[in-house]
């Protein structure tokens, strides 16, 4: 068998890991109002699915939604009110820094340590990068660009949730934008903050 005929006999063997997270089926976060907090209730499941532990995604939820709470038998609970919503704009930020992997976008991915530095290695590519906590001189800065109710800002539509609508980030705020495309600058008015995450219309 000749050099070519080898190459692609070798090339018809090798798995397809072309990145499609969408095979990652992610219940949809249910929150329960429980006085002045507010339930995670089905938190370990997604955990689960995910395979993380559910102690390290309770942390991260409580960091990106500014506040503090608990968790007991997969469920979290946190001071505030939030909704389903928030959770799941949290759980798609905690996807994206800590499971999916940044070259083939597979979650096939395991959280280890190498040197004492936290590592995310994907197990379908080979890939693997370090998972870096913000900086206080970041939190500063995102501190520094307060996003209040009320108020026009100018922003670039950097994703897109799972409910369809547009997402920018203005310091340590995770911005919904109902109607806007990734890619696009627009100009919105904020209707509703909670916690770190802030609900608009284009302006």
């Amino acid at each position: 068998m000749d050099y070519e005929s080898s190459l692609d006999r070798a090339m018809e063997n090798v798995p397809d890991i072309g990145g499609d997270e969408q095979r990652l089926q992610i219940p949809d976060p249910q929150a329960q109002k429980d006085g002045a907090f507010t339930r995670f209730t089905n938190l370990g499941e997604i955990a689960d699915v995910l395979s993380r532990g559910d102690e390290h995604v309770h942390r991260f939820i409580q960091r990106e939604l500014g506040t503090s709470g608990k968790l007991g038998d997969g469920r979290g609970r946190y001071n505030g009110t939030f909704s389903g919503q928030d959770f799941s704009v949290a759980i798609d930020a905690y996807v994206e820094e800590y499971v999916l992997c940044s070259e083939c976008g597979l979650p096939d991915t395991r959280l280890v340590r190498e040197d004492r530095t936290p590592m995310l290695r994907c197990d379908a590519c080979g890939a693997f990068r370090p998972v870096t906590k913000r900086s206080s001189s970041q939190q500063q800065q995102q501190q520094r660009e307060a996003v209040e109710e009320g108020k026009t800002y100018t922003v670039e539509i950097t994703g897109t949730g799972r409910k369809g609508d547009g997402v920018a980030e203005k310091g340590n705020y995770t911005i919904f934008v109902p109607g806007a495309n990734e890619g696009d600058v627009v100009e919105i008015y904020i209707e509703n903050i909670s916690g770190n995450l802030a609900f608009s219309r284009i302006a």
